[in-house]
């Protein structure tokens, strides 16, 4: 029987309510206050499922919202200093700073606090924001995007629907502007139809760990930024940790790694919690506790990497499209000026057409060209990277080169043939103490009767070609134990525990067979961060 649905109507709808997404809809609100306007977002509330970093420059934001300033969001520190350093297992060497690093002027925040923040100002212009409303399908309308299906709610594990089954609304728009952040469903599937990345580089991304703690009184110096690249990763992984001091003594302790690694038995989680207990860190950390922590995908293929950013009916901005700066290890200031630069070109012309070219001919555009070939170098490892990253630094980008990425889901080694190194690690007591003790910190929940959202179609390759070649490597990428190879009947069988899912998208893109789809599951689920 066919499900009879909903719908409503609007001339612009914006799929996630992240910092992208938000200035697209304040932005054409500003320039054409009756457009109608819906911003869907999948957390339970603005926010929830917002994580970076984050040092934001604020150019964009006093743009937009001049005011700002005089009601910041919760968490949002003015930058004081900066230390870059390499650590070795024992020790740490201070090195100068990259230009790009520089922190003056710039202030620490929550991202999630501020997409908050900026959601109140948006309700108040008149946009109307859903969240618990994911996007689970876009509408087609003669190869034409015409608007969103949501996803159905009350629906049986065996994908029937349940006694409290409510079918999704189909919002129809004139324009949708995809901004879901790293790796969207949904624009991964609109990207692949519409063949939008035809003539790019492979897209390359991180996986980023994020905690705040709250630590004795005296350690903390509000505005110190620190970073360091080395240990505990060797020196063919790309990898670096941040920490942002904040005030009321806490601080943001993080780090983040290249999905592109190459080990098989590599294990992502491990490496941020070696770092935590590095004899420059621990003493730091010890005898405080950790308020929360999540963990997500963060997109690193830079310009070379940037699929088409327009399709018939719909859009790209922020970190859906890639426009994340590396080097700068900063995405919010472009991902505010690409939705607002979006939101300038339908104001203007009403329609997507056109807007790739524009966006390009942009300041954006230009920022990404000077520091197009800085992280493509780490690809041969960390001395090779850095070298190459003062010279790109000094020549402007000016180079006659761009180099390629490559896809990290084939970047991975196989077991056999594999030539480890040891791994150098340091026994560690602070918390948490394993996977599952971290994703209590994500906040992290699921109706466990709903269908599982991580779909795995071939599972028999899975307990056969996957275990031999790589010894099952979602079983250690997986940050939150997602993955399980439980045993059965004298075998195995792959076992998904999918409510511990906290959305980073990992499986989706680091799985070496493609195995493995992530699709957003019920509206609200997941993590749900506070203050990060």
């Amino acid at each position: 029987m066919e499900i009879q649905r909903d719908t409503m109507n609007y001339d612009v709808l914006v799929v996630g309510a992240g910092p992208a997404g938000l200035a697209c809809a304040i932005r054409l609100k500003q320039l054409k206050p009756e457009t109608r306007i819906c911003v869907l977002e999948k957390g339970s509330i603005v926010g929830a499922h917002i994580l970076s970093g984050c040092v934001m420059e604020p150019g964009p934001l006093d743009e937009l919202l001049p005011e700002w300033r005089n009601s910041p969001p919760v968490i949002c520190v003015p930058a004081s200093k900066d230390r870059f350093a390499l650590l070795t297992r024992t020790g740490r060497i201070r090195l100068p700073l990259p230009p790009q690093m520089k922190n003056h002027g710039n202030f620490i925040i929550s991202l999630g606090s501020l997409c908050a923040w900026l959601a109140q100002q948006a309700e108040t212009m008149g946009v109307e924001i859903f969240p618990g409303f994911p996007a689970a399908a876009p509408l087609i309308d003669h190869d034409k995007v015409a608007g969103m299906r949501c996803g159905d709610m009350g629906v049986n594990r065996d994908g029937t629907p349940g006694p409290n089954f409510a079918p999704g609304v189909d919002i129809h728009a004139g324009v949708t502007v995809l901004a879901e952040g790293c790796r969207g469903s949904i624009s991964k599937r609109l990207i692949r139809r519409f063949k939008l990345d035809a003539d790019s580089s492979p897209q390359t991304y991180g996986i980023g760990f994020k905690e705040l703690w709250q630590l004795p009184p005296g350690r903390v110096e509000p505005g110190l930024i620190q970073h360091t690249v080395g240990w505990p990763v060797d020196s063919r992984t790309y990898g670096g940790s941040f920490i942002y001091h904040l005030d009321n003594d806490r601080v943001y302790v993080g780090y983040v790694m290249g999905l592109d690694y190459r080990n098989p038995d590599f294990m992502p989680f491990e490496a941020f919690q070696q770092f935590k207990n590095h004899a420059s860190v621990k003493p730091l950390l010890e005898g405080g506790e950790i308020l929360s922590a999540g963990t997500r995908a963060l997109i690193e293929g830079g310009l070379q990497s940037l699929p088409k950013l327009e399709m018939p009916g719909a859009l790209l901005v922020g970190d859906a499209a890639g426009t994340m700066n590396v080097p700068k290890v900063k995405g919010v200031h472009m991902a505010l000026r690409s939705g607002m630069l979006a939101a300038e070109h339908l104001a203007e012309h009403g329609g997507s057409q056109g807007f790739d070219a524009r966006w390009r001919r942009s300041p954006s555009a230009r920022e990404l060209r000077k520091v197009r070939n800085i992280r493509p170098g780490f690809h041969k490892g960390l001395w090779f990277g850095l070298l190459n990253g003062a010279l790109e630094t000094i020549t402007f980008g000016m180079l006659p080169w761009t180099l390629k990425n490559h896809a990290d889901w084939n970047n991975l080694g196989k077991r056999d043939g594999f030539n480890a190194r040891e791994n150098n690690y340091v026994s560690r007591t602070l918390p948490p103490r394993d996977r599952l003790a971290s994703v209590f910190f994500a906040a992290t929940t699921h109706d466990e009767h709903q269908p599982v959202h991580l779909k795995v179609p071939d599972t028999q390759l899975c307990i056969g070609r996957c275990a031999r070649e790589y010894g099952n490597p979602c079983t250690r990428f997986c940050p939150a134990q997602v993955y399980e190879m439980v045993e059965e009947n004298g075998g195995q069988r792959l076992q998904i525990n999918a409510a511990n899912c906290v959305h980073c998208k990992t499986c989706d893109i680091k799985d070496p067979y493609q195995n493995i789809t992530w699709t957003t599951p019920e509206g609200g689920s997941g993590p749900n961060y506070q203050n990060l």
